[in-house]
């Protein structure tokens, strides 16, 4: 899918000015003796299904390569599928596909946060340990392999700009680690199942316009302009990043009951990045207890293709 991992520099010192999604799969590949290796004991199939920055991942794109991370799922000969992802909205696909999917097979996503054309990328050795991932007999469903570490769809979220362990899965651990090409397992891999109550896969595939939604802050002085604006603009469902245990600034709550009332479905989760919200009494709006602001926009995206 492109990202750093496939990033191209000026010089080789260049850890943070470069240009994302500049090197084909192929080569990226053929410059790692030990891919070469394996893609002829493993029968390794390289394609490409967009070259981007992920800063810049739409739908249109994660819908293609849902549909053919699908396809290839489906035939008999493959065992699992290795995605190489920029590390920006890595989280965001690793969930969408986890969610739509729910594959008994692996899907493994890897990365990188220094370019290829570092002077040590860390890239090939991400590439090696997914590998590691994927060719193991019991994984399954989507997972993410950054620095040495397993993390499931649910919980990898991005917490560091530059460091190369950038990822975290916050309270609930990583699944294991890669050691020397050798899994370490310390909790379950992710359920063979997606998300209840959204779209098919057909039906993403089928959509021609993505729900329009956003996601929104609560925050010390926050008001209802921002959702009036966005009502106004034809959003078709919001996210409230919640303060601490998704409380809400009464203002910007008022606009978004509101909101509700005119038929905009909110979700409510929170700006916290560890532990997840605990439900309430009396709860006005729709509570996500275990899904981050991100993933909470890609689930309501979901459930409104699935109306």
């Amino acid at each position: 899918m492109g990202g750093t991992i496939a990033g191209a520099a000026s010089s080789a010192s260049n850890h943070t000015s470069y240009k994302a999604g500049q090197i084909g799969l192929e080569q990226l590949v053929e410059a790692v003796p030990a891919l070469r290796e394996s893609a002829q004991t493993y029968d390794l199939l390289v394609e490409e299904v967009a070259r981007i920055d992920s800063k810049d991942m739409d739908f249109a794109i994660l819908a293609r390569l849902a549909q053919r991370v699908a396809q290839l799922l489906a035939q008999d000969d493959v065992q699992a599928v290795v995605i190489t992802h920029g590390t920006d909205t890595l989280e965001e696909t690793a969930f969408f596909l986890q969610a739509l999917l729910g594959p008994a097979k692996p899907v493994v996503l890897t990365c990188a946060m220094r370019p290829a054309t570092a002077l040590v990328p860390d890239g090939p050795q991400n590439m090696l340990d997914a590998l590691a991932v994927a060719c193991h007999h019991a994984a399954q469903g989507v997972v993410a392999v950054c620095a040495g570490v397993i993390h499931g769809a649910q919980d990898v979220q991005k917490v560091h700009p530059y460091r190369l362990d950038a990822f975290s899965s916050g309270d609930a651990g990583p699944i294991g680690f890669v050691e020397e090409g050798r899994l370490r397992l310390v909790r379950n891999w992710p359920a063979a199942k997606g998300l209840a109550g959204v779209a098919s896969l057909e039906a993403v595939q089928a959509a021609s316009a993505w729900p329009y939604v956003e996601i929104v802050l609560s925050h010390a002085g926050a008001d209802g302009r921002l959702i009036d604006a966005l009502v106004r603009s034809g959003v078709q469902g919001l996210v409230v990043a919640g303060t601490g245990n998704g409380t809400v600034h009464e203002a910007r709550l008022k606009a978004l009951l509101q909101a509700q009332a005119q038929g905009i479905p909110v979700f409510l989760s929170t700006r916290c990045p560890l532990g997840q919200l605990l439900k309430r009494d009396n709860e006005s709006l729709t509570t996500v207890c275990d899904l981050s602001p991100v993933q909470a926009r890609i689930a309501l995206m979901l459930h409104l293709l699935s109306r």
